[in-house]
């Protein structure tokens, strides 16, 4: 009788399906909802820099009529820009390299040793996702500011790469973890090293969840506002948070030209997700997976 009723449950399913092959117009209507609420803000900010300051204030929803290109242009052609950009460039690089790295040889000690701490040093690191960075500001500008780093690149690139850590310890450990022991011992077999399966067989295997780590980690460093706040002091080590910030307060009244300097800004980070959305995708269903 429950193979009967299952088959019926089936066919009715199918039958649904046939009848409605596209799916629930609700769910596709909640879909584009969503879409607009996400992507909405975006194209405001930079159709906004294509417009004039007396163009958003008579249709602040219009588009641009003329297109301007001098907003756009002005900014392009500020020293301060390229500045604030080279230094968001280095400070999320290094940002990213140093998590990656160190979180890659954490998570291999994890997963691949057995030591009494293990599952200790696992729960620490899931703590830390726990832990925001506004909550430990304070201290972490006194220290920054006693070891010599303040007003320095180094002193936000350290920081960024410890309060990353954790999510990439999470991400990487279920993707070691996945790795056959017997991999391992064939290529101890063959005198590799557990340094040289790190090497040749840990690193190729695992580079979707070291993708995704590295993409996060890095748009998180380019994003990062509150630290470099508290941390840089000089206007020429401002990265791009700070350089939108200070162009706005410097031009309040113009909002065409800040709704430009944002939307390029913010480029680098949209085109990085955009480029590596597979990635990012594939990573996480790996670590959700392990």
């Amino acid at each position: 009788m429950s193979n009967l009723s299952q088959g019926k449950k089936v066919t009715a399913e199918l039958r649904r399906s046939a009848k409605n092959p596209w799916g629930s117009p609700l769910v596709y209507f909640l879909s584009l909802v969503l879409i607009g609420i996400c992507v909405g803000p975006v194209l405001y900010i930079i159709f906004g820099g294509f417009r004039t300051n007396s163009q958003i204030t008579l249709r602040p929803a219009g588009l641009p009529d003329p297109w301007v290109l001098s907003n756009y242009a002005a900014v392009l052609s500020s020293s301060e820009f390229w500045t604030e950009l080279v230094n968001s460039l280095i400070v999320s690089v290094f940002t990213m390299l140093g998590t990656v790295a160190l979180g890659l040889m954490v998570a291999f000690v994890i997963a691949r040793y057995e030591f009494k701490l293990n599952t200790a040093m696992y729960m620490l690191f899931t703590a830390g996702l726990m832990f925001p960075i506004t909550v430990a500001i304070t201290p972490l500008y006194l220290l920054i500011k006693n070891i010599g780093l303040s007003n320095s690149l180094l002193g936000l690139i350290l920081p960024q790469i410890a309060f990353a850590l954790p999510q990439t310890v999470i991400i990487l450990v279920p993707f070691l973890k996945s790795i056959p022991m017997e991999l391992e011992e064939a290529s101890a077999l063959d005198g590799c090293s557990r340094l040289g399966f790190f090497w040749r067989m840990v690193i190729p295997l695992s580079m979707p969840g070291v993708a995704t780590t590295g993409i996060l980690s890095f748009v998180t460093s380019w994003n990062s506002y509150m630290l470099p706040l508290f941390i840089i002091n000089s206007s020429s080590k401002y990265t791009l948070p700070l350089g939108v910030q200070l162009f706005s307060s410097q031009y309040s009244v113009d909002t065409a030209k800040v709704l430009a300097f944002t939307s390029v800004s913010m480029i680098p980070a949209l085109v990085c997700f955009t480029v590596f959305q597979k990635q990012i995708v594939g990573g996480l269903t790996g670590a959700v997976k392990g």
